[in-house]
């Protein structure tokens, strides 16, 4: 068997339960079956008087019984919960339904079902509310929100803290208590002192309901568990098991839950790259870095870092441009204080961990240096030739470009073999995925250093190939592309703003374009067309349009919307006035109306269709790669699984005809590519055989 447990009586009468389903103990059909039949050996057994359940090495996982109730809760003889590391989803639920629980100060106890498009199914959302009190459990389940053993503690989750070696014992001894009536036996179910009186529940239950509606007008199951919530505190807890477990079923089965699971396991797979992490290969230690250039992406990458806890050495030319460098990190770090992702108290001393400089010679302690300057080939180049002087054997050099081939810039160097691109889609702080850019010559143990350095940034690290362009980037000027091309035939320019973000992306198009920066967006687009030809041709004149008047984006605070200080934005009323221009040099009059569904295909299909390019090149290692980089790089929304997961739930052969049709009328730009087209005529999903399946 793969997983079991193993039931251990010792002198005193205190039974040890011990799950063994490594790494994390997860719910398996062997589990299942040895967990239930200890459980009842220990609740026959005269000689057994307690029980504690623990998991090998600590760990409680996610884990399913259906005994929870009427055999383990309801037991003649005390359970006691030992929660060391991770007590998640179903490991906490069963640690809910025992008598107690004991934990370490560094346990991480939570229920993170709604992240997977389910809820908790073993009376989690009957008995956190009765133990915690329900406003903080409807943060720990809708949020799903972690917490430690102290805070775990003191919110009445846990009874007691212990160190990690005393922990069984400790629990034993707190099983021999309860037994002998000096500790309290809580049969968690039926607890009513930390619940809010009714009326005041169903107000904080709808307030929930609303702010839901609000967050996620798609997502139907934090209604759903919401709604279970609420059978237990008007109905009682027994009927409202019934409904949880027949709401579980239920969604198991949906849409949203094999997206969602999809997408973990996707993520999952993205630091697994054959031909390197198969290797063997160690991570090494990775402490000091040198970021050169301080405009705004060297500066959100050298925030990032400190972030990170990593000492980064900032490079400028000058005195001026450096000072305004270290301002931007220090307003980056402010803006994480004023969200809430930062105490205060930490601010300076992080800021500390980086260092101003105007000269290399700094550079010869450094392991990794990131280059991150706006500039032509040849200024690249200078730069990677004085690095290679200055800096270690051992040092990582790395490129922030996605839209320069990395064998330009390293053709004239000696280490190629440590030469690898880092390319951050927007800011480096904000945004939760890196492209880890390698080209033939790259030493695999340079990207094994870099999925841990990834890690350790809290980033998911996407590995491609070598190209001009990254996956990223080619995905996202198509994406403003179309939209343009639409406000130019007359569709309005808010209503596909709209369109999109009802579907469910993080920001429209037009959005994104502020974010990203007309600057950077018309280089990007110059350097594909020259590089991809007809397909990234302008199709639009309104970027140029505005860049004669306005230079736009949201550190301006203006582009598309007008922003104010606190991040918010209301539609430019000047838009009309460029969008006319725009149509006028075009020579377009006919105004087209779209649905907002029409308005999402027109959108997003010619997404899809840059995908398979991208996956025609080879340049991601699978096609749920490119899954996960549309969800962390674009803002696609998680639980449609992904761009590549999401077509295939359409079909290609309904994206390809759509994209054959639109390219009679609109040119070239629809064109479906040979990928897709071939795809569509063998009726083969676009990520291989099985890639829209379910893994749950």
């Amino acid at each position: 068997m793969k997983g079991k447990t193993y039931l251990e009586v010792g002198a005193n009468g205190v039974a040890m339960i011990t799950i063994n389903n490594p790494p994390l103990n997860l719910l398996s059909i062997d589990v299942l079956l040895s967990l239930k039949d200890n459980t009842e050996q220990a609740l026959l057994r005269d000689d057994v008087n307690a029980v504690v359940i623990t998991g090998k090495h600590g760990k409680l996982g996610f884990w399913s019984i259906e005994f929870v109730t009427d055999i383990l809760e309801a037991a003649r003889k005390p359970f006691v919960a030992a929660i060391d590391g991770p007590a998640l989803g179903g490991g906490l639920e069963i640690a809910l339904a025992c008598h107690a629980r004991i934990s370490t100060s560094s346990a991480v106890l939570g229920l993170l079902e709604l992240r997977y498009g389910i809820l908790p199914g073993l009376g989690g959302t009957q008995r956190l509310p009765r133990l915690v009190g329900l406003r903080k459990a409807l943060e720990m389940i809708l949020m799903s929100k972690l917490v430690n053993g102290d805070n775990a503690r003191g919110m009445g989750l846990v009874d007691g803290i212990s160190s990690a070696d005393l922990l069984t014992t400790t629990a034993r001894h707190w099983a021999k208590d309860i037994l002998a009536h000096r500790r309290p036996w809580t049969v968690s179910l039926y607890r009513t002192d930390w619940l809010e009186p009714l009326p005041e529940a169903k107000m904080m239950l709808e307030h929930a309901r609303i702010k839901s509606k609000k967050q996620a007008p798609n997502l139907k199951h934090p209604l759903v568990c919401i709604d279970v919530i609420e059978e237990g505190l008007v109905h009682g807890p027994r009927a409202a098991l019934w409904k949880e477990s027949k709401a579980l079923h239920e969604l198991r089965q949906s849409d949203t839950c094999r997206s969602l699971v999809y997408s973990f396991f996707a993520r999952q797979r993205t630091s697994k790259v054959p031909g390197i992490t198969d290797m063997g290969l160690i991570p090494r230690k990775v402490n000091t870095f040198a970021v050169v250039g301080g405009g705004i992406l060297g500066s959100s990458i050298a925030t990032a870092l400190i972030l990170s806890n990593y000492s980064v050495i900032l490079k400028e030319l000058d005195e001026k441009a450096l000072l305004a460098g270290i301002e931007r990190v220090k307003v980056n770090l402010q803006d994480h204080v004023k969200q809430g992702k930062l105490a205060e108290v930490k601010l300076d001393k992080i800021l500390s961990l980086c260092k101003g400089v105007l000269h290399y010679e700094g550079f010869r302690e450094v392991d990794m240096v990131i280059e991150a300057v706006t500039g032509n080939i040849s200024l690249k180049q200078r730069i990677f030739a004085e690095l290679e002087s200055y800096c270690p054997p051992h040092c990582i050099l790395a490129s922030s470009t996605s839209m320069i081939n990395l064998n330009l810039i390293n053709e004239r160097r000696n280490f190629q073999n440590r030469i690898v691109g880092t390319h951050f889609f927007g800011q480096a702080h904000l945004v939760p995925v890196v492209e880890i850019i390698r080209t033939e010559k790259t030493s695999p143990q340079v990207i094994v250093d870099l999925l841990a350095i990834g890690k350790k940034m809290r980033k998911t690290p996407v590995v491609v190939h070598n190209s001009s362009g990254s996956a990223i980037n080619r995905m996202f000027i198509p994406y403003s592309q179309a939209a343009m091309m639409l406000v130019e035939h007359g569709v309005d320019l808010y209503q596909i703003d709209q369109a999109v973000a009802a579907f469910g992306m993080t920001m429209g198009p037009f959005r994104m374009l502020d974010f990203v920066g007309f600057e950077v967006a018309t280089a990007m687009k110059i350097q594909f067309s020259k590089n991809f030809g007809e397909r990234f041709n302008e199709l639009s004149k309104l970027i140029s349009v505005m860049q004669e008047d306005i230079q736009a984006d949201e550190t301006t605070r203006k582009g598309f919307y007008i922003y104010d200080g606190e991040s918010k934005f209301t539609p430019n009323p000047a838009i009309k006035m460029y969008v006319n221009k725009a149509r006028s040099i075009s020579g377009l009059s006919i105004d087209y109306e779209l649905s907002d569904e029409e308005i999402v295909e027109m959108i997003l299909f010619p997404v899809v269709n840059e995908a398979c390019c991208v996956l025609e090149d080879k340049i991601v290692v699978k096609a749920s790669d490119l899954d996960v980089a549309s969800v962390t790089g674009m803002g696609f929304p998680e639980y449609r699984g992904g761009i590549i997961f999401w077509a295939d739930t359409l079909g290609p052969k309904y994206i390809c005809s759509k994209l054959e049709k639109w390219s009679k009328t609109y040119g070239p730009f629809f064109k479906p590519c040979a990928y897709l087209a071939e795809r569509a005529s063998k009726r083969v999903s676009l990520g291989g055989e099985g890639h829209a399946k379910s893994q749950l």
